[in-house]
């Protein structure tokens, strides 16, 4: 696909993005790619219309071309609310009279339940994980499994994680999540233990490794697809009922736990600083699914 300048009126939406509402450079770069892309439809089918002269004829026609090109539904909702947002910029700040994303119908998607790992291949995995430790990845993949299932953290989260913000007095986390929101995290002992053993055998290989609390075996900061390759590894390892085998399926595994054993919808919400309670009720699911085998084990007429 052929790349064409940033218009200014995109540029100063992306700023928007990042000075106001202080997006994270992944977020902005999914909004940038989507923009960038229904500019070169518009530039390639529509001589002499800009973007902010689109309109809903002209989006529905893009949308269709995806369909076309299989594009899955979910794919492309999100660049509809891409375009959502960047014309409800436009309308606040007065470039534009009116959005044509008014008449722009969503697809339905599927809902589709979150993966995640029984108990009992839970507590397997962990002790895997624990006796994994003669070597530096060795003890990353523990500590990493640790606290995606003892926190629920994101990936994004966890490798921004910073030995301050662990509390081991007050046992808990401080994380930075989406939006620069700040949400405490209760720890359990043991966590704390693995936590405290790791900075430790840290600071005695890496006389420089600094306050981020993740380091790969060369003292680095840890990045996202190093994180994700030792999870990857050790759930094919010892996990193989699952058929999707990333960091999020134990911040699955996480929620769903909380759940099974009778937490509070909302008090699951702010561990896994969901914005929305709408966004952690899929996880109702499943314990809806424990009560009716329950139900049918137990009940005399089920």
């Amino acid at each position: 696909m052929a790349s064409f300048p940033v218009p200014a009126e995109i540029q100063s939406f992306l700023d928007y993005l990042k000075f106001e509402k202080r997006y994270s450079v992944h977020t902005i770069r999914s909004y940038q790619d989507d923009l960038s892309q229904f500019i070169y439809y518009v530039n390639t089918h529509y001589d002499e219309v800009s973007v902010l002269e689109t309109d809903h004829i002209i989006i529905r026609s893009w949308l269709a071309q995806l369909k076309e090109k299989n594009i899955s539904a979910k794919s492309i909702n999100r660049k509809i609310s891409t375009l959502k947002s960047f014309f409800k910029y436009h309308l606040k700040t007065g470039t534009i009279q009116q959005s044509p994303m008014s008449k722009i119908i969503s697809p339905k998607i599927g809902k589709r339940l979150p993966v995640f790992i029984k108990e009992d291949d839970t507590d397997k995995l962990m002790i895997a994980s624990g006796k994994l430790t003669e070597d530096w990845k060795s003890l990353n993949t523990h500590l990493l499994i640790s606290l995606f299932y003892g926190t629920g953290m994101r990936l994004s989260e966890l490798i921004n994680l910073r030995e301050n913000q662990v509390d081991f007095g007050k046992r808990q986390l401080k994380v930075l999540g989406k939006g620069n929101k700040e949400r405490i995290i209760p720890v359990a002992g043991d966590l704390l233990k693995i936590i405290k053993g790791y900075v430790q055998y840290k600071r005695k290989e890496f006389e420089k490794s600094g306050n981020t609390l993740l380091v790969t075996e060369k003292g680095r900061k840890m990045y996202p697809k190093y994180a994700y390759l030792l999870v990857n590894a050790i759930l094919n390892d010892n996990v193989k009922t699952l058929d999707k085998k990333s960091p999020h399926v134990l911040r699955h595994t996480f929620a769903t736990h909380l759940m099974n054993n009778g937490a509070n919808l909302n008090a699951v919400k702010e561990l896994l600083g969901h914005s929305s309670l709408a966004s952690t009720q899929v996880y109702t699911h499943n314990t809806i699914e424990k009560l009716k085998n329950v139900y049918r084990k137990t009940h005399p007429k089920a």
